[in-house]
């Protein structure tokens, strides 16, 4: 009789160990699979609102030059307004899949953005007048904190 206890009891130990090895497996693969699927679409959240900035940025450099050339600026300033909007909508997503150091340079880089648009709107201004908003220097922050909060270092090496 105590020799079956004894095997029911090892069996019973057993069973709870492969339980609790496969729980935690189970458990750490799941957590893998999430931060991989949320990275993912972070990476393409951040390049999307990346290419919205750089869009209106073209565009209102676009507009500065064809008032230096005496030209319209209506398509140029179309496109930004365009660019702007949907950098306005991506921004939402930007800030909820983002860390807090991202979100805070993404903030700048909205700060930069307005004074060019700003600018850019002006009737006046040309590209003289929007080269010196600094919206490269800022999104040079926002890149470094975005590989940081995607955990890509800046020291890959090349092959």
């Amino acid at each position: 009789m105590a020799s079956q206890i004894l095997t029911l009891v090892g069996v019973l130990i057993g069973a709870l160990t492969s339980y609790f090895a496969t729980a935690a497996a189970e458990r750490a693969r799941f957590h893998r699979e999430m931060t991989t699927r949320w990275d993912e679409r972070k990476l393409d959240t951040y390049i999307e609102y990346l290419t919205c900035i750089k869009g209106i940025q073209r565009a209102a450099m676009a507009a500065g030059q064809a008032r230096d050339q005496g030209g319209d600026p209506a398509d140029a300033l179309n496109e930004m307004e365009e660019s702007e909007n949907s950098r306005s909508i991506l921004f939402e997503t930007f800030i909820l899949l983002s860390d807090e150091k991202a979100a805070t340079a993404a903030h700048t880089v909205n700060q930069r953005t307005w004074e060019l648009l700003s600018t850019a709107r002006t009737p006046t201004s040309g590209v003289a007048e929007l080269r010196p908003i600094p919206v490269v220097e800022a999104l040079n922050v926002l890149h470094e904190a975005a590989r940081s909060d995607l955990a890509i270092s800046s020291s890959i090496p090349v092959r």
